[in-house]
């Protein structure tokens, strides 16, 4: 999730290889209070808050009543968002520090209430609770990029979602932001900044820092690395048609400097996100 702020003595990326037991480092327990306080106060000049929010209610266009699932909803930022429009959310996540977290900041009022917020402690895919085809829109945001088991979501996915119904998923963007292999440059002849990517196809599982430079408690993740072809195949196999695609750049604007320039000029030329929109095969699409 943290973009070019991974940890420097990790180790080399690995490619990913299948394995029949999949790992459960990815969880966010550890993390789980730094990342309510990064996100608090409705999440004021994040890119949570500033960007991916405004973009995704945009893109989902929420009705009152649509059944919505937030997937890996973390402290309930994004959910607590879509409840306001729809009065009727999902919001599951893998970490019970965090759901703990996300009924704390929820109105009392929207909690264990039909027609209010259902919060669960699950994997992303293994959502028992919900109906084969009971929803209407599903959205995972930066989270997918921390999930080991693609096909399985997106599968789960397609089961709970009805026919014609959407998936909205948010990732950093993966031909630009690869940790450990992707970084920023100085061109001092041309005076631009450039991103470097040193590879982009092959599928890698990556430790992340998730407080670099702290010397301890810094907690870690594991990231999954994927081209945009393993998402559109794992998509299709799934059931799903891919109807749009956006790429959101940076908001935010350099400190005063003689590189001020050439970086805001990068920061709106490439992209930091990419947010996929996924229609589910069958009925009327």
């Amino acid at each position: 999730m943290w973009y070019d702020r991974v940890m420097t003595n990790a180790p080399k990326p690995l490619e990913v290889r299948k394995s029949s037991k999949p790992q459960k480092s990815t969880s966010w327990e550890h993390v789980a209070e730094w990342y309510d306080r990064l996100l608090e106060g409705n999440g004021a000049g994040t890119y949570q808050k500033e960007l991916i929010l405004p973009n995704l209610l945009r893109l989902m266009d929420l009705k009152p009543g649509d059944r919505v699932l937030d997937l890996a909803c973390g402290q309930g930022f994004f959910t607590r968002e879509f409840f306001k429009i729809t009065k009727n959310v999902t919001g599951a996540d893998a970490s019970k520090a965090l759901v703990a977290l996300a009924k704390e900041h929820s109105p009392a009022a929207t909690q264990g209430k039909e027609g209010g917020i259902d919060w669960h402690v699950a994997e992303a895919d293994k959502l028992p609770f919900l109906k084969d085809g009971s929803l209407d829109k599903a959205v995972i945001v930066l989270a997918l990029q921390n999930m080991e088991d693609l096909a399985g979501v997106f599968k789960e996915c397609a089961r709970v979602i009805k026919p014609g119904g959407s998936l909205f998923f948010v990732l950093n963007h993966p031909a630009f932001r690869i940790p450990r292999a992707s970084g920023w440059g100085w061109d001092e002849k041309e005076k631009s900044q450039y991103r470097r990517v040193d590879r982009y196809l092959s599928e890698l599982k990556i430790s992340i820092d998730m407080h670099p430079g702290q010397k301890s408690g810094g907690g870690q993740t594991l990231s999954f690395h994927r081209p945009l072809q393993s998402y559109f195949k794992a998509l299709g196999k799934a059931g799903f048609g891919v109807v749009g695609m956006e790429e959101w750049n940076s908001h935010k604007k350099s400190e005063p400097g003689p590189r001020a320039v050439a970086e805001d000029k990068a920061r709106k030329e490439i992209p930091l996100f990419l947010c996929f929109v996924c229609k589910k095969i069958g009925g009327n699409v």
